[in-house]
């Protein structure tokens, strides 16, 4: 699911961490699950970057289950590593989709790209969205037009 209007980035939001201990395999290597949850990371930074957060989406009547996920491992993460994942909104009308980067800090490299798409539930019906509630795509756009001017919101 990409977004139409345009193929650059609408929004991006970063975080950053340190690979810790109880992350790694017995190589040193981070565990290729844990991945998602620094997707999870990024994916919250965004959305408090847009001020629609998860508990947000519940009083507005909406759970929003992750989908579909892409992960595209190219160097590995390892024990101690410092890293930046940034998360892009790529598509908000017909879902939440967002890429994201995994970067080395000290390199710049990047070391991992993934993908996530999560659509909205009614709590109530209990039926998919098959569009991205009003509630959600005003706060996009509230957030785009407040930011036109900046490259990559």
């Amino acid at each position: 699911m990409k977004h139409t209007a345009t193929k650059e980035p609408i929004i991006t939001a970063s975080v950053d961490a340190e690979v810790e201990f109880y992350e790694v395999d017995s190589m040193q290597i981070m565990w290729h699950g844990n991945y998602i949850n620094f997707m999870e990371r990024a994916r919250c930074a965004l959305l408090e970057k847009i001020n629609y957060n998860y508990i947000d989406m519940k009083k507005d009547g909406y759970v929003w289950p992750v989908v579909d996920i892409h992960i595209k491992y190219r160097r590995p993460l390892t024990f101690r590593q410092k890293i930046r994942i940034e998360a892009t909104l790529v598509e908000y009308e017909l879902g939440l989709q967002l890429a994201y980067k995994f970067i080395d800090i000290e390199t710049g490299r990047v070391t991992t790209r993934a993908e996530s798409t999560q659509m909205a539930i009614n709590i109530n019906t209990k039926e998919t969205c098959l569009v991205s509630p009003k509630e959600f795509t005003d706060k996009v756009r509230k957030y785009l037009e407040q930011h036109s001017n900046d490259s990559h919101a």
